[in-house]
């Protein structure tokens, strides 16, 4: 028995500090704002007006993801201010590929003990990455947890809704043989493969607060925790026009398992890693563990975020489009009959082989 009575506080949790962190974000979520969303925080729940946001047949498109092991990094160099960005992009990038134009963002917050300071920063990426992604932050949870996180840790998680008029969806059935694979350049590793980029770090001994190898004008820590590239606005205007016939987001699995997500029966996808450089970062990582290319295929990005499949003659024309949005168009492969899959394969030198080499995934 106690001898005084027992409050929240007293188990570990501040309820001050989670209202103070609520006034803090709100002019946050206020400021990602757009058409069916006010923003507000505070209540059990945000609504939403598809009508306002001008769609007539939508269908409703979610997706939920996490950061992942990148948090980890993130927490030993005391940086922030990028996570948020990752955590909004693994969502948005995926509705993007089907199609959808994302609506509204909710996010989950878990640690042992809040610390305003580093939760704020956090929130702060959030929405940061919500405007990216042109989608409202209209919601959260931040819960605190004394013994289900070691002290500093914490967790996120993301949830995010779009819609899409009902024949602007992506679904794969548009994908034929002869439609060309264009490759949208990635900002770094992302938000996948980094248990093992903490692997390579233990095991060569990198210091997270030295200039890389590779870049002396960039801390390594820095390098490894860019955020996750939004693709949303760049894509969306072409997927309204029908210039698009698929997209994958390149995400665990890499190019060689993504790809097929999104191929229907009878369409293989053939990609050429010579068409592109390879990052000098992914270079970096691939010497520090001697991986090989395929595993290399099927773990990181290799500098490609996000490939666009689209008819041999509007290429040019998407590429130009994409360009002129802001981003890095290569042009990698093409689609084959065959079995649904995808084949990435390279000369001798290509990603440092010894010979020429080629992996295949079916899907």
């Amino acid at each position: 028995m106690t001898e005084k009575p027992l409050t929240y506080a007293d188990a570990g949790v501040s309820i001050a500090a989670g209202n103070a962190l609520v006034k803090t974000i709100a002019p946050l979520a206020k400021s990602t704002a757009r058409p069916g969303a006010n923003a507000e925080l505070g209540g059990f729940g945000g609504f939403f007006d598809l009508k306002a946001a001008g769609y007539d047949d939508p269908l409703l498109v979610a997706a939920n993801d996490g950061v992942g092991t990148k948090l980890k990094l993130a927490i030993d160099t005391g940086k922030h201010d990028g996570v948020g960005i990752d955590l909004v992009a693994m969502c948005a990038n995926d509705l993007i590929v089907q199609g959808a134009e994302p609506l509204f963002f909710l996010d989950y917050y878990a640690t042992a003990k809040l610390d305003n300071e580093v939760a704020a920063s956090v929130v702060a990426s959030i929405a940061e990455g919500c405007r990216q992604a042109g989608c409202a932050l209209i919601g959260g949870e931040t819960a605190e947890m004394p013994g289900m996180y070691a002290p500093g840790d914490y967790d996120l998680a993301g949830f995010c809704v779009g819609a899409v008029d009902r024949a602007k969806a992506l679904t794969g059935n548009r994908v034929a043989p002869g439609n060309v694979i264009l490759g949208l350049a990635s900002s770094g590793v992302h938000s996948n493969g980094y248990s093992l980029v903490r692997r390579l770090i233990e095991v060569n001994g990198w210091k997270l607060d030295r200039p890389a190898l590779f870049d002396q004008d960039r801390l390594l820590g820095d390098i490894l925790l860019e955020p996750t590239r939004i693709y949303v606005k760049s894509l969306l205007p072409l997927v309204r026009e029908g210039k698009i016939s698929a997209l994958a987001h390149i995400t665990g699995g890499g190019l060689l398992e993504n790809i097929p997500r999104v191929l229907p029966e009878g369409a293989h996808a053939v990609v050429n890693a010579d068409n592109w450089p390879l990052p000098r970062l992914f270079a970096f990582l691939q010497a520090g563990g001697a991986i090989e290319p395929a595993e290399l295929a099927r773990t990181f990005n290799c500098g490609i975020g996000m490939i666009a499949i689209v008819r041999a003659e509007d290429a040019s024309d998407v590429t130009a489009s994409l360009e002129a949005a802001g981003e890095q168009v290569h042009r990698i492969g093409q689609i084959e009959s065959g079995e649904m899959g995808c084949t990435v394969r390279g000369d001798a030198g290509t990603w440092s082989a010894r010979e020429d080499w080629s992996a295949i995934h079916h899907g």
